[in-house]
């Protein structure tokens, strides 16, 4: 490398060339050995080395572009001028809408702030928001270079190693120009506004006054802007009262608010304590609290209170803005875009519909407890009803009359569906060739005899099993399936309904023990309403910024999770349940409806008989599906008392709020049945293995406690009919009932 030395000219090449060094060395070392008495005459200036020709124009270039840089930002760093934050700062509430686009639920808002001087302000406050997001703002002059080389990445698509740990690549100067001049935009423009407008403020301002701005306008969740207003908000006290464990967790919160709640799950609390014990290090790094100091406190989080609600949630808006929050988090809005971002939210919810629902929830609730205002304030009435056109959510009642005070929504609480679970396992014998005229054993049980064959007939038809909610017969068809619980499992999930609590994939499944929310199987039946397409239930149609412009809209396209027929033939059988099973206080609100019937019962506790826990009503017109649940008590698992089944209560509530939500609706039928041909070869029928249904003998009950009615799931009350069933015009036979039905 000697010889290279002797020859400046030739070495520079390789301070710009990117490929392989030992490339440039050999072309290095071989030049030094090129004497000069070997070139030609007429080679001259125009054969000079090509690599040192494009090292002089590449450098001519940079400094070119660099001096017209160097004056275009000196201009405008010249030219620009801070605005005043007092005149300019303002939130933007985000308002939500009926899907008429013109009528308010609610709002987000997020002017909640009380200004406090910094003098005003703990000195653990500013500390520990020093540590948590900007260690140097004591002695940087408000941009931060290495930042800036990770944002830059960042907008490349690139993610450095440090990025999370270190907290992004903005100062407290830069996060407070953002917050008071800029949008949260991801581009280059807006990136060299805020390095200016840092810049700027950095020289003009001092760093006390910036820290106090900052402080009074960052976000740190729920609604809260400012650290007074975020005290008040997590802890109920006023800043100056905050411990040095609330102050930085506190501060910690402040670089997610949306994702470090510790109220709002597990992972939360997990994420935040991590940001919390990150600031404790920085703490004690600046030399603001001693090792004991952090020791003491480094393990556990302080204690968070929950979420304060107030009267803009009474009523049922509180649980129509919550599950609109929820969905908004889910598209990815963040919560400072949500809470102050000036969006306008147009939902689903037709205030027609929701009048109706919250008016017969309430109403049908009472007449329920027999007017016994003190009964019906421990039963729930859930009302879910949906748009099948689009999948939208026009209308809910949570089965709490005002959020405040209880804010469980059951109309998204999952719970035993009784026999509104039938219909998928339909679907599932349908799909292995099974017809509504095939016929399935009632085979069934008496209660402490174990099982006995059905004397009389033995075997009924699939849409007779259904019309009447024969549970044996359903149990039975499920045993011969090939596919056997998990295909009624699949035709559940095809139909739009997630798999929860209690889906067993067993012979069990149609007779209830399967938890599914109101909404979500009121979003399967509607499949099945409109031949197996499924659309998700959604509760947002659009979102629109504070400009006006359009920022998210719906897909309602929907996908095909049932097959035509399939849906065409569940559907025609639920038309029977209304038309002359177990669902008939449906069929009055004078349009073709479907739906089923289900009650869910279980040991009482006391020992003396069954108790149910649940009942349900689910069906549908063409345009409308809605599903109708009562459970009682606070955690829905109370006794509802004798006599409940779905034939009542949820029947005589989802006709009356059917009438109302139908009015003016055209009147559609439905299609007839299929009429296919049988191609089923079912498995051997099982022998039947331990029973769903409990063998027991009931005591007498005590004096005060009056006979408690047949249950919903247990053994047969009547004997079957002998004779076969009839041929209707329809080439079905007509559905009579026979053996153990669950109205």
């Amino acid at each position: 490398m000697a010889s290279a030395a002797v020859h400046p000219a030739d070495s520079r090449p390789s301070r710009i060339f990117m490929g392989n060094p030992k490339r440039v060395d050999a072309e290095a070392s071989s030049t030094s050995k090129t004497p000069k008495a070997e070139t030609g005459k007429g080679e001259g200036k125009g054969k000079r080395n090509p690599w040192l020709r494009a090292a002089i124009w590449t450098l001519v270039g940079i400094l070119s572009v660099a001096l017209v840089g160097t004056g275009v930002v000196a201009y405008a760093y010249i030219n620009t001028k801070l605005p005043d934050p007092n005149s300019d700062f303002r939130t933007n509430t985000t308002f939500v809408y009926y899907n008429d686009g013109k009528t308010p639920i609610g709002s987000f808002q997020v002017q909640n702030r009380v200004t406090l001087t910094y003098d005003q302000m703990p000195q653990t406050v500013k500390d520990a928001i020093v540590a948590a997001e900007n260690r140097t703002f004591w002695t940087d002059p408000g941009i931060s270079v290495t930042g800036l080389f990770r944002a830059a990445l960042g907008l490349a698509g690139i993610t450095t190693a440090d990025a999370t740990a270190s907290g992004g690549g903005s100062t407290i100067t830069q996060q407070y120009i953002k917050i008071m001049y800029l949008t949260q935009e991801r581009s280059f423009t807006r990136k060299f506004k805020e390095i200016l407008l840092a810049a700027k403020m950095g020289q003009e301002m001092p760093k006390e006054k910036i820290l106090e701005g900052y402080l009074n306008t960052v976000y740190f969740g729920r609604g809260a802007y400012g650290i007074e207003a975020a005290s008040q908000a997590y802890f109920k006290k006023s800043s100056a009262k905050l411990s040095l464990a609330e102050a930085t967790a506190l501060c910690a919160i402040a670089n997610s608010p949306g994702n470090l709640d510790p109220t709002k799950g597990t992972k939360q609390a997990a994420d935040l304590l991590e940001r919390y014990q990150y600031t404790l290090n920085g703490l004690l790094e600046m030399g603001k609290i001693t090792a004991s100091e952090k020791a003491a406190i480094y393990g556990a989080l302080p204690a968070f209170l929950p979420e304060d609600t107030d009267q803009r949630m009474g009523g049922q808006k509180g649980f129509l803005l919550t599950m609109v929050r929820t969905e908004l988090l889910a598209k990815g809005f963040t919560d400072q875009q949500i809470a102050g971002g000036g969006l306008k939210v147009i939902t689903t919810f037709s205030q027609d519909a929701q009048d109706a629902a919250v008016k017969v929830g309430q109403e049908q609730t009472l007449i329920a407890s027999n007017g016994d205002k003190k009964k019906a304030k421990t039963l729930h009435a859930a009302i879910s009803s949906i748009d099948n056109a689009t999948g939208g959510v026009i209308a809910i009642y949570a089965g709490n009359p005002d959020f405040v005070k209880n804010s469980r929504n059951w109309a998204t609480t999952p719970r035993e569906t009784g026999s509104t679970f039938k219909p998928y396992a339909l679907a599932a014998a349908l799909r292995e060739g099974w017809t509504l005229s095939d016929q399935v054993s009632m085979q069934t049980i008496r209660r402490g005899r174990g099982y006995l064959p059905n004397p009389n007939g033995k075997k009924t038809t699939l849409l007779n099993a259904t019309t009447n909610s024969i549970n044996p017969a359903f149990f039975n068809l499920v045993s011969q399936l090939k596919g056997g619980g998990a295909a009624v499992a699949l035709a559940a999930n095809d139909a739009g309904v997630p798999t929860g609590e209690g889906w067993g994939n067993d012979a069990y499944m149609p007779l209830g023990t399967p938890m599914v929310s109101p909404l979500d199987q009121a979003s399967g039946f509607s499949t099945f309403a409109n031949l197996g397409l499924h659309r998700p239930w959604h509760v947002v149609t659009e979102v629109r910024d504070s400009t006006d412009q359009q920022v998210y809209v719906a897909d309602t396209t929907g996908v095909q999770g049932v097959e035509p027929d399939i849906s065409q033939d569940v559907t025609y059988a639920l038309t029977q349940v209304v038309r002359s099973g177990t669902g008939r206080s449906a069929g009055t609100i004078g349009y073709p409806v479907a739906g089923k019937t289900g009650s869910k019962g279980q040991d009482n506790p006391n020992g003396y008989g069954r108790q149910t826990v649940a009942t349900w009503f689910v069906g549908y017109t063409k345009q409308i599906t809605t599903s109708v649940m009562y459970v009682r008590g606070d955690g829905g698992h109370e006794d509802l008392g004798p006599g409940w089944f779905g034939s009542g209560a949820p029947s005589r509530t989802w006709a009356a709020y059917m009438r109302l939500a139908m009015k003016g609706l055209p009147r559609e039928s439905f299609l007839g049945p299929t009429r296919k041909k049988s191609t089923m070869t079912p498995s051997p029928e099982a022998t039947p293995t331990p029973s769903y249904f409990p063998s027991w003998s009931p005591p007498p009950p005590p004096p005060t406690v009056p006979p408690v009615t047949e249950p919903p799931t247990v053994g047969p009350t009547t004997a079957p009919t002998s004779s076969a069933p009839t041929s209707t015009a329809t080439g079905l036979p007509t559905a009579t009932a026979t053996a153990t039905s669950t109205p």
